[in-house]
């Protein structure tokens, strides 16, 4: 270690010193006196590593910077680690941004039963215990056709209590070009597997006949599965069989058959049209239906199960069911939002989800334009109107949720070509007080219309205008 990293070490403060310093800041006033220690601990231990690590030079601070830093230091320890952000990427329905946002009504549900007291597992008529199956159980029905219905926690609790409850010890047959990876590593494989089913595959990658599945069955058979390959097509030499033969094999040899529909469809919307229909599977015959919530439905996080009543009911009945069962606010968000649909027209233009899948492409032009000139009104109030080419032009958009894997959406997006480059200026986006996610193609930045409201757009040109001033500290 050279003299000088021991010089800088000697005059570097003590956690003692420093909350001295920061009791006179009136830091200690401002926030508690346990967030402060932390922080000042925090800004020690950075510093003593900036100076054995890097460059000496340009490393000394002084009592002023060392307070910014534990003043910066405690707001970042206060402030949640989730966030709000906005979604300029092109993907409506994006699983790793928390896929649908809900309608009004939803979060007002949701507000209120996170607030009070509520009938969660009460019944008033009675004032006996209830359950909180009964909440969103005859909406289901109403909607899809079904039996009966039920709620869990997210769709692959639907379908391993399904597999569970039918098929725990017994063979489930299923095509070999369904065993799908739904994401995150999970396949529908480790599913059959941690159910206690047995797995037996039919038919090839591209083609499975009925056929395949009725020579499959045995003694020990207890399911016919189909999964909806929902995140992938397979098309040209390609075969399926369609849910009402399954289901007219299953009910002659007496073999329930359960159909994972995915992404939950029950508006009926172009961009929809080619995912299959909860209250179509129903209709043909399948037994047991499980689709999620937060897809393509646009409601909170929720694997929902509709079906025969002797199966629905038997898994209420499980174990496993109080293991993934949905807490109240998510049913209440889910009630609201299953309200909707009773009016197909209010769902489409209420429901978040929807209506960006439903949008025009004008709109989405206009926004584009209208963004535009946010970001370079504000560009030019600060004097970096030359560092940024701004522009616009047609973008293909895509659903999400692991939907419609072939199906893109027509609309219109900013493109930004800045001095620093177009990784870096992606980069500060993602860093901005309110971040934002884009794509990036070469040397530009692209922020989609497909996922934005128009109320974002102002908060979305104030995050472009710190990111490029961001961008233009770093070179300098």
């Amino acid at each position: 270690m050279d003299e000088q990293k021991r010089d800088q070490l000697r005059r570097l403060p003590s956690v003692e010193e420093l909350m001295r310093a920061a009791g006179g800041a009136g830091l200690l006033v401002a926030y508690p006196r346990s967030a402060v220690v932390a922080a000042c601990r925090d800004v020690v231990a950075e510093m003593r590593t900036r100076i054995l690590t890097e460059d000496a030079a340009g490393h000394e601070a002084g009592p002023l910077d060392l307070m910014t830093l534990v003043d910066e230091r405690v707001r970042e320890r206060r402030q949640t680690h989730l966030k709000r952000l906005i979604n300029a990427g092109g993907v409506i329905v994006n699983t790793n941004l928390g896929r649908s946002a809900l309608a009004p009504e939803a979060v007002a549900a949701a507000t209120e039963a996170a607030t009070h007291y509520s009938n969660l597992e009460y019944r008033l008529e009675t004032g006996e215990r209830g359950s909180r199956h009964e909440h969103v159980e005859s909406l289901l029905v109403e909607l899809t056709g079904a039996e009966a219905a039920m709620v869990v926690n997210n769709n692959a609790a639907a379908v391993l209590l399904m597999l569970t409850v039918l098929a725990a010890g017994q063979e489930v047959v299923v095509s070999r070009g369904q065993l799908v990876e739904i994401g995150g590593s999970f396949r529908i494989p480790d599913i059959l597997r941690l159910s206690g089913a047995r797995l037996v595959e039919v038919g090839t990658t591209n083609k499975t006949r009925l056929s395949d599945y009725a020579d499959a069955i045995t003694t020990e058979t207890a399911l016919l599965l189909r999964v909806h390959t929902s995140n992938f097509k397979v098309v040209g030499f390609a075969e399926e069989v369609p849910i009402d033969e399954l289901a007219r094999l299953g009910e002659a040899r007496r073999i329930p058959v359960a159909d994972d529909v995915g992404s939950g469809a029950l508006a009926n919307i172009a961009a929809v049209a080619e995912e299959p229909s909860v209250t179509a599977s129903v209709r043909c015959g399948a037994d047991v239906v499980t689709f999620s919530g937060d897809k393509l439905l646009g409601g909170p996080q929720a694997g929902l199960i509709v079906g025969r009543r002797i199966w629905v009911e038997a898994m209420k009945r499980h174990p496993l069911a109080r293991a993934v069962r949905v807490d109240k606010m998510t049913l209440a968000a889910l009630e609201a939002t299953l309200l909707l649909y009773r009016e197909p027209e209010r769902a489409i233009s209420t429901v978040p989800t929807l209506r960006l899948l439903s949008r025009d492409e004008q709109d989405s032009r206009e926004m584009a334009e209208r963004l535009a000139e946010a970001i370079c009104r504000r560009l030019r109030e600060n004097g970096a109107l030359d560092t940024v080419e701004v522009g616009t032009q047609k973008a293909d958009a895509l659903p999400g949720g692991g939907a419609l894997p072939l199906w893109s959406i027509a609309s219109w997006e900013v493109t930004l070509k800045a001095v620093g480059g177009a990784a870096h200026l992606e980069t500060a986006l993602r860093l901005a007080p309110v971040p934002v996610v884009s794509r990036v193609t070469r040397d530009r930045v692209h922020l989609v219309m497909a996922a934005l409201e128009p109320e974002e757009l102002e908060l979305l040109a104030d995050s472009v205008a710190w990111a490029v001033a961001h961008v233009a500290g770093d070179e300098g």
